[in-house]
Formats: structure tokens, sequence, C-alpha cells
């Protein structure tokens, strides 16, 4: 095939399925992120900070989630993928460090990365693919990436509080256009047989990127106990962090293993959109849960930051169990255990808020506990199909 030909830039469906090296070494960057979300959290404990990063993480996710589509419709063993990829990851480096001042003096770096990284790709794939169908899903993407560019690089020069708005808008649009196909005015929409994924290689990244989560949470608890004493209320409370990084582990893991990549296999991309935003439930919930760890570690039975502490754990944990409701219900399964959980944790938060952190970490993870190791039936079978379908 001659070289000049690009179609040699696209993952074959009958190639391996499995994740590059390319890929597991990009989801470095993410670690990096998540250590810098949940310091911003530690550092700064208030509600508008919390909503702040919960926008930051929708922007580092977003980034994440589209160079994982690129690597299951392109090819990761081109030079020119990878050399994307890894300009991508180094981009996205530099939105992680800017990550707790993105609201005050690095608004426009964390901002003009973002930007640079989605409009730097499609200038990079479009004379790449000149002449190949998949040219125009590109472009299409590239336009609205170029909408959505206008309010994140406007937003970086207002004050905090307005471009908090104005960036909720710029994110609202990348989550939205993105779920309706990228549809432009006059032209149409990309079509669904070119954003369709293979459904075993997206479903062990989505599980991949949670591990990287999960050990976001092994590290923070590990070293903010290497910091000392290592006394008993402090070993208490980082076994009872590990305990709960195991059940979250739990939880997302052994429930109907390979669900996920048959159901992305059959039943379309739209699905592979929703589930990247159930996903992003998870990681949000994570976030949450690791300053709880740190706070429970530091002081166990007492000081500053025990109500933000059992706050965040129970914000985090509510947003894990409605990740798991939502991504098991569009899996044809209505998992009432994590109802019942989030009813639990949610009537026990007034009282958590005035218990010692490491004792509303270890209340919470009993309770995250029940839900992962006693699963009812109706958590193990499937709802009744009603016909609808994603691709409709």
């Amino acid at each position: 095939m001659p070289k000049s030909n690009p179609s040699r830039l696209l993952r074959q469906r009958e190639s391996s399925r499995q994740a590059s090296a390319l890929e597991l070494f990009f989801d470095l960057t993410l670690i990096f992120a998540l250590m810098r979300l949940s310091g911003r959290l530690l550092h700064d404990p208030n509600w508008l900070n919390v909503v702040q990063t919960m926008v930051l993480l929708g922007g580092i996710w977003w980034i994440w989630i589209a160079t994982a589509w690129s690597t299951d419709w392109f090819n990761p063993s081109e030079p020119l993928i990878q050399r994307l990829v890894v300009g991508v990851m180094f981009a996205g480096l530099l939105m992680a460090a800017a990550v707790p001042q993105a609201f005050g003096a690095h608004g426009l770096l964390y901002a003009g990365a973002y930007v640079l990284i989605h409009l730097g790709r499609a200038a990079v794939l479009l004379p790449a693919l000149r002449g190949h169908p998949l040219q125009r899903r590109t472009l299409l993407v590239a336009v609205w990436f170029a909408v959505s560019a206008i309010p994140w690089l406007v937003g970086a020069f207002l004050p905090a509080e307005p471009r908090l708005v104005v960036w909720i808008v710029a994110l609202g649009i990348d989550f939205t256009v993105a779920y309706l196909g990228w549809p432009v005015p006059k032209v149409g929409r990309v079509a669904l047989d070119q954003l369709r994924v293979v459904g075993e290689h997206l479903a062990e990244r989505y599980g991949q990127i949670t591990i990287v989560a999960l050990g976001e949470l092994i590290l923070v608890s590990g070293t903010t106990y290497a910091g000392g004493p290592f006394d008993v209320p402090r070993t208490v409370a980082v076994a009872v962090a590990f305990a709960n990084a195991v059940v979250l582990w739990r939880l997302y893991f052994l429930p109907r293993r390979g669900a996920l990549s048959r159901a992305l296999d059959k039943r379309g991309p739209r699905l592979a959109v929703i589930a990247a935003y159930t996903h992003l439930t998870f990681v949000a919930g994570v976030v949450f849960i690791a300053f709880g760890d740190e706070v429970a570690i530091r002081a166990p039975f007492g000081g500053g930051g025990q109500r933000w502490a059992a706050s965040l754990i129970v914000v985090g944990s509510v947003l894990i169990l409605a990740g798991r409701i939502m991504f098991r219900a569009v899996n044809n399964v209505w998992s009432w255990g994590s109802l019942l959980g989030m009813v639990v944790i949610l009537a026990l938060t007034p009282a958590l808020l005035w218990l010692p952190p490491v004792v509303a970490l270890a209340i919470t993870t009993l309770a995250l506990g029940v839900v992962a190791f006693v699963p009812g039936k109706n958590d193990r079978r499937p709802v009744e199909n009603s016909g609808a379908s994603f691709d409709q």
C-alpha cells in the first residue's frame, strides 16, 4: 500500500484490541492531574472551589476521552499518531500544572493548552486524511472545538467567578455536541458508522483509567502516612483508606465482567459517549474521597477540615454510586443495591459531619462495601429491554 494513503493511519478492526504501551504512557499525565486536583481541594476547602475543581476535571477528562477515541480510531503504531499523542501528553502536563491557579494567574495556560490540544489534533489529522471520507469527521469535530475555544480563551481573561460561568458554558458545549454527533448547520453531523469504536479496546481503556484513579487514592494515602508519625490512630486511618480503595475496585471491576465491551460492540457509538460521562462521575468521586483520605490520615480524630473531609467523602461516595447506577443502567441492569447505598449514606450525612474523619471514612467504606460484596439478585439480572437503542 502506498505510504501516502491515509488509510494507513486507521486502526484495522482485526488488529490487536489491547491498549498499546503508548496509551499506558499517556495515562501517566492523568495521575499527576488527579493529584493536583485533590491537592487543590486540600489547600482551599470551600464549595466554590469544589465546583471549580469539577470544571477543571471535566476539561482534563475530555482531553483523555478524545485521546482514547483517537487511539481507537487511529493506529497507535503509526509515527504520526505517536507524535500526536506525545504532543497531547505534554500539553496535558501543562494543563495539570496550571490546576492550582487555573482560576487565578494560570488560567490562560490551562485554557490555552486545552484549546491547543483539540485544534492542534485537527491541524495534524486534516491534511493527513486528505481524500479520505474520515476527513469530514475530523473537520466537523474541529469546527465545534473552535467554537468552544472562544469561551475557553475569553474566560481566561476574566475574574474567577465569571471565568467559572464562561468555562462551564464552554465545557457544556464540548460535552453536548459530542453526544449529538458534532452537528454543523447546513453541513450535517458525523455519521454514526464513522464514530463506531472497538468495544474491547475502549472498555479496556476505561478500566485502565479507573485503575489510574484508584492508584491516586493509594498514592495520596501512602504519601500522607509516610509523613509520620507512625502511631496507632494514623495507622488505623491509612488502613481504612486502603480498605476504601479495595471496595471501590470491587465496585467497578467485579460485576458483569466484559459487559461494557459487548455493549459497545452491539449498541453503537452513542453508548461510548454515555460511558465516558458515567466514568467521569466515578473519577470525580475518587478525587473527592482522596481529599477525605488525606485529612483522615493527617488528623484521624479531628482537627482542621473535619467537616469538609466528611462532606467530600459523602459527595465522592454518592458520585461513585450514581456513576455505577448509570453505568449499569445503560447495560440493561438496574442496581438497587447502589441506590440503597446512596440513600443510606445521605441519611447518615448529618451524623457523619460531626464524627471524626476516620470514623466518617470507615462508615462510608462499610456502606460501599455492603453494595460491593453483597449484591442483590436485581444487580445481576438484566432489566427488560424497552426496545430503545442508542443508535436511534
